[in-house]
């Protein structure tokens, strides 16, 4: 640029000719040839800029200082109009002006320094550069250039003594400042000659949606065409007494694009240790679950009215991504980047606060409103289980965990950690927990037959993630979690699950059958062995590394291991069929229903365990088993 001064005091006959820095130059080089489709940010930079300057001027006169054109409105208009066969959109403020010089100033030199952060920015960025943040490096009036090939800038300061000054520049490597005695309302109006190819920004339908995308609480009039296109009252500023149900309904629909209304909501503000306002929603229902909706965070955030980011994911950890609304800070700068909003320590801070009111509003409604707690816990429980690793709010989010259990009548109840340490008596130390394919599978499972017999206590896990939430919480109130099929019988009660009925020979004098079964199923197994855990079911597969079938199969997915792992396998001794088999041992080892009985006993476990990859054998069996007792059946019936 020229170092050729503009003065406030002289009235150049003519324009004065400046040049651009070479950087702004190539800024305006790469925006006037853009092909970006974010082009709509011009327009929320020249709103902002607008509001800047409306609220400088009003400050001024609160100071009581003396402005030019006093009492006039405090707004901002857009118009658009022809010329011949151009295009022209007019963006207009009653602000608070700029002098010959501060156009100088304030449309050139303080932003070239910024031209080169953000060309160097765009480098970095490579193919799909993030024009949203163009405001942050001082060049957001630059932005105009993508839309426009000739921009007029025609301002009168609030200085009551200042003549009107012109701007006027094609973004072709100059700019020309003029000034006049022309008398004009205080304030800056810009006329934006649109390109051909965009003339959809002379639309009132397309500035209205733009507007409502990015400005719609600019706290100023936002007048398109006469008509006011923002709202102007930002409801989470509001105390809560002064908004009424339907207000917060309606802004519930503005920011989660939601036809119903919210479930809940939370509407506070915050002075300390810093200064922001939040007003959050919980939807009636899960987008997820409906095969859509967002898998991150997406809050809208901004800084003193003005949107800066739409789609924030820094403000709530994402198990809470279910959670939608607006948050204000009155203490991050306007120009803030989303690059650093992460690492922004005013961001921390508000993401600490947030987090734990809205853990605290799910605190109170599971206390307060139980059965309301369990409606909401249907359709977003799973979110909160994926914070049972939130190492600083990992207390709260264990005590809002709910899960099915042997205690339910079915698979609508639903039970607190807390609760379950409730029932479960000062002796025992344990929290058990078992993981099936359904509640109906689990009740039948043999595994927990000596729970049930000792009336213990189990959580029935449907959900696959479950059992890795609970082996991830470890431990809740002083007592340990495991599951259930890694009990020990002693510590269920003491004793043997089985009893053998009145003529029997000890129930663990199987050694024979035992010796067999293992013989039959060889390496399969790593043991047979007489089980304490069994009461109704004749064997089971049991573990004994530590980790439980699900999570066996989990892993071994993740793996990708197809390889059916080596289990031991638990007889009971007081069923009949066991029995049986027994004395058949002793009768004749080698019959070959011994075989029949053991394969059909072992993929039958496998079966129960998600292990049995190709059943067509096991059924085969069966068939084989129900011919020979039909047979066996309709003999008897013949003699």
């Amino acid at each position: 640029m020229s170092t050729d001064d503009v003065s406030t005091g002289e009235k150049p006959a003519k324009p004065k000719r400046y040049n651009f820095k070479a950087e702004i130059q190539q800024l305006l080089d790469l925006l006037i040839h853009s092909v970006y489709a974010s082009k709509d940010i011009f327009l929320r930079e020249l709103i902002s800029n607008a509001a800047d300057a409306l609220e400088k001027v009003r400050f001024a006169e609160v100071q009581g200082e003396t402005v030019h054109d006093p009492g006039r409105a405090l707004e901002i208009e857009l118009e658009t109009r022809e010329e011949g066969d151009q295009k022209i959109l007019v963006v207009r403020d009653s602000g608070i002006g700029m002098t010959a010089e501060e156009l100088r100033t304030n449309i050139g030199t303080i932003a070239h320094s910024g031209a080169t952060a953000f060309m160097e920015r765009l480098k970095e960025e490579g193919k799909s550069p993030d024009l949203s943040l163009i405001g942050r490096f001082g060049v957001g009036f630059y932005a105009v250039f993508m839309a426009a090939d000739k921009v007029v800038v025609t301002s009168r300061s609030a200085q009551p003594d200042a003549s009107t000054a012109t701007w006027t520049s094609t973004g072709a490597g100059s700019f020309t400042i003029e000034t006049s005695d022309e008398e004009r309302p205080r304030g800056t109006e810009i006329a934006i000659h649109l390109k051909a190819d965009e003339d959809r920004f002379a639309d009132p339908h397309t500035l209205r949606a733009t507007i409502h995308k990015y400005s719609n609480f600019i706290p100023f009039p936002v007048k398109v065409e006469g008509e006011t296109a923002n709202q102007t009252t930002a409801l989470w500023r509001e105390p809560e007494s002064q908004v009424s149900e339907e207000q917060y309904n309606e802004f519930f629909r503005f920011v989660s694009f939601a036809a119903g209304d919210p479930r809940m909501r939370l509407h506070f503000s915050a002075d300390s240790p810093l200064q922001f306002s939040a007003l959050l929603f919980v939807p009636e229902s899960n987008p997820e679950a409906l095969g859509f909706g967002d898998d991150e965070v997406r809050l809208q955030l901004y800084v003193r009215r003005v949107l800066i980011d739409s789609e924030n994911k820094d403000l709530l950890p994402n198990y809470l991504r279910f959670v939608k609304g607006v948050v204000e800070s009155e203490d991050l700068p306007l120009n803030i980047s989303r690059e650093t909003l992460q690492e922004n320590r005013y961001v921390v801070k508000m993401r600490e606060i947030l987090t734990k009111k809205l853990l605290g509003m799910f605190e109170k409604l599971a206390s307060e409103k139980p059965d309301e707690y369990r409606e909401f816990w249907r359709a977003f429980g799973r979110f909160l289980k994926e914070g049972y690793s939130d190492f600083a709010n990992r207390d709260r989010i264990h005590g809002l965990l709910r899960f099915n259990s042997s205690t339910h009548s079915d698979q609508e109840g639903l039970t607190s950690l807390g609760e379950y340490v409730e029932r479960m008596g000062e002796d025992r130390d344990t929290i058990y927990y078992l993981t099936g394919a359904s509640r109906d599978a689990l009740a039948q499972d043999p595994r927990l037959e000596l729970f049930r017999k000792n009336d213990i206590e189990v959580l029935y896990l449907y959900e696959p993630a479950d059992e890795f939430v609970l082996s991830g919480v470890g431990e809740f109130e002083g007592k340990k979690l495991a599951s259930a099929d890694q009990a020990k019988p002693e510590e269920l009660g003491g004793g043997s699950a089985t009893t053998p009925e009145e003529g029997d020979e000890p129930a663990s004098d199987i050694g024979a059958l035992i010796d067999r079964v293992k013989a039959l199923l060889g390496d399969r197994v790593t043991d047979v062995r007489a089980s304490e855990r069994l009461v109704d079911s004749p064997a089971c597969l049991v573990s004994d590394d530590g980790m439980s079938s699900h999570m066996d199969r989990m892993m071994r997915m993740m793996n990708k291991d197809a390889e059916i792992p080596k289990r031991t396998l638990e007889l009971n001794p007081s069923h009949p069929l066991i029995r049986d088999l027994r004395a058949l041992v002793e009768k004749d080892a080698d019959d070959p229903f011994v075989g029949l009985a053991t394969e059909q006993m072992f993929e039958g476990a496998l079966l129960a365990d998600g292990y049995l990859a190709d059943p067509h054998r096991l059924v085969a069996r069966m068939n084989e088993v129900l011919t020979e007792a039909a047979r066996s059946k309709a003999g008897d019936s013949s003699s």
